[in-house]
């Protein structure tokens, strides 16, 4: 009967394992510079993904007037994986309704350098998020 509670024990530790891992440095809510859109990033499934969770008006116009009429709710960075020691995935640009591939790089803890590139890389554009959260 001794040999059941350490079989006990490590079944229990095996169980908790997954929830005790670190959270990824990108998990929390983000606000671009103008302040008008925040984005929440967290896990979605084996990869991380951002949510925009609040817009300013003038922000949800013109997602409206590109093509995005809902740009609460609308998932701005999708399949965002570790790569050369930032992330690497897809950004959707709502006023122009386009995806791009995407570079995400940690500057600083509560620091996001958010880029988007079109055209294989030729055309990129970048943001500093700031964590607000």
């Amino acid at each position: 009967m001794d040999w059941k509670k350490p079989l006990f024990a490590a079944a229990a530790l095996l169980a908790v394992a997954p929830s005790m891992a670190a959270a990824s440095p990108l998990e929390g809510r983000w606000i671009n510079p103008k302040h008008s859109v925040t984005v929440r990033i967290g896990a979605c499934g084996p990869t991380m993904c951002g949510r925009v969770v609040d817009a300013s008006p003038r922000a949800r116009e013109k997602a409206a007037a590109g093509g995005t009429p809902n740009l609460i709710g609308t998932p701005l960075l999708t399949n965002l994986a570790a790569a050369n020691g930032g992330w690497k995935g897809s950004v959707f640009v709502p006023d122009h309704n386009i995806r791009a591939s995407a570079n995400l790089k940690l500057l600083a803890p509560n620091q996001l350098k958010v880029q988007g590139c079109v055209l294989a890389g030729l055309l990129c554009r970048s943001q500093v998020w700031t964590r607000i959260d």
